[in-house]
């Protein structure tokens, strides 16, 4: 196997171990998990799978727009997660693949924000569970080929699970 080849999983493992290194807190794991949801959305609203890797520079803008609104960040992912559904039916993306994704965006990111309900390390916990889990959303579409590119799917299992984990190992030991 070619190395250079893994480039998704390095970009993945990178991301994990910059996050556990520097702001290993709820909030970041949620947001994560937010980031995670709106590049598959993007990708199924869009019916285009590269879509799921400009989705994280848009995320940020979002988060960032939302911060310094004092919107806040989650009601203005809330609002773009809409945004893409009703842009991606109007434009005929197929039904099913925008209905799927956000369903399980409303369950993935339901569950992370339920996380913020809890104190700090329980809290942690519970968002580094969801990210984790995430992983296997991942691995799904990494396997069948679908709805994101190949690898935002391997870059995201390579991202989602060693860094929900970790999180959790802190949360478990803090």
């Amino acid at each position: 196997m070619n190395l250079a080849s893994r480039w998704p999983a390095a970009v993945g493992l990178v991301a994990a171990a910059a996050v556990l290194v520097t702001v290993a807190d709820r909030e970041t794991a949620v947001t994560c998990v937010w980031v995670a949801v709106l590049c598959y959305l993007a990708a199924a609203a869009l019916d285009r799978p590269w879509m799921a890797w400009a989705a994280i520079p848009a995320a940020s803008v979002v988060i960032a727009v939302g911060e310094i609104t004092r919107v806040g960040r989650w009601v203005l992912l809330g609002g773009a997660a809409v945004v893409l559904v009703v842009v991606g039916l109007a434009a005929g993306a197929p039904r099913r693949q925008v209905f799927v994704q956000f369903v399980a965006g409303i369950v993935y990111a339901g569950l992370a924000l339920a996380a913020l309900a809890f104190g700090p390390d329980t809290g942690l916990v519970v968002a580094g569970l969801v990210l984790a889990a995430h992983a296997a959303w991942d691995a799904v579409h990494h396997r069948r080929g679908t709805v994101v590119a190949p690898s935002l799917a391997e870059a995201c299992m390579a991202l989602d699970l060693p860094l929900g984990l970790g999180l959790v190992v802190l949360g478990l030991t803090a």
